[in-house]
């Protein structure tokens, strides 16, 4: 069964998603392995979805972005 990060869904078993830490992909985690700042992390999903989703401005895609944070283990209760 694969491992997928718990701020981003990003798969944990693919090599390039790979960080030192155990539930967070490179993208999420610090160097030590370490959960990245919410803020920063919404940024970078914004980003993602600026990406594939042409179009949309910043401010819709920082709600989108906060939204789908939501439906993440590491963002749900925050």
């Amino acid at each position: 069964m694969d491992k997928y990060c718990h701020s981003c869904a990003a798969p944990l078993s693919a090599p390039e998603f790979k960080s030192l830490a155990q539930d967070y992909c490179k993208y999420c985690a610090d160097d030590k392995g370490a959960l990245k700042p919410r803020k920063e992390i919404q940024q970078a999903i914004a980003g993602w979805f600026k990406g594939w989703q042409p179009g949309i401005d910043d401010r819709v895609a920082m709600e989108r972005a906060a939204s789908y944070m939501k439906a993440m283990p590491a963002w749900a209760k925050k």
